[in-house]
């Protein structure tokens, strides 16, 4: 069973909770990480959150939402090994695993509506990682980092 860390702002909370629905009645482990109501909070601490979790593998991947989801994706993208993608439907979801191997995905809750954002996370939750040129790419960004 994948688990899967989830954390959200303020305005990211509604559709947290509708993803979250939808990922445990489809047999995922979810760990959620706040933010847990619609009460104004600041995004970083939530995004840290889960970028922590995935960084240290207590979950497989993480779930960011914010009101565009730029915020969160900046804010986890600071922790040493996360690769946070903003994604804003299915194929740069699926392009973001193939590709990238994103372990977070962000999405923006005032953009996507919850029916497509349901599609988006099919996507990249069934996408896979194809390596080969795309690795040698993710090698050089790591690198790049030390």
């Amino acid at each position: 069973m994948k688990t899967i860390a989830l954390g959200s702002d303020h305005a990211g909370f509604s559709l947290k909770e509708f993803i979250s629905s939808y990922l445990k009645e489809n047999g995922y482990e979810i760990v959620d990480y706040g933010a847990f109501s619609e009460e104004s909070v600041d995004y970083p601490y939530f995004a840290r959150k889960v970028a922590n979790a995935v960084a240290e593998h207590s979950a497989d991947c993480g779930i960011l939402f914010c009101g565009t989801g730029i915020g969160v994706s900046i804010a986890a993208n600071k922790v040493k090994g996360i690769r946070a993608a903003l994604v804003y439907n299915s194929e740069t979801a699926a392009l973001a695993k193939q590709h990238n191997d994103a372990n977070i995905i962000c999405l923006g809750a005032r953009f996507i509506a919850p029916y497509y954002a349901q599609k988006i996370v099919e996507s990249y939750l069934t996408a896979t990682f194809e390596g080969g040129k795309h690795q040698k790419r993710l090698d050089k960004i790591e690198k790049d980092d030390e």
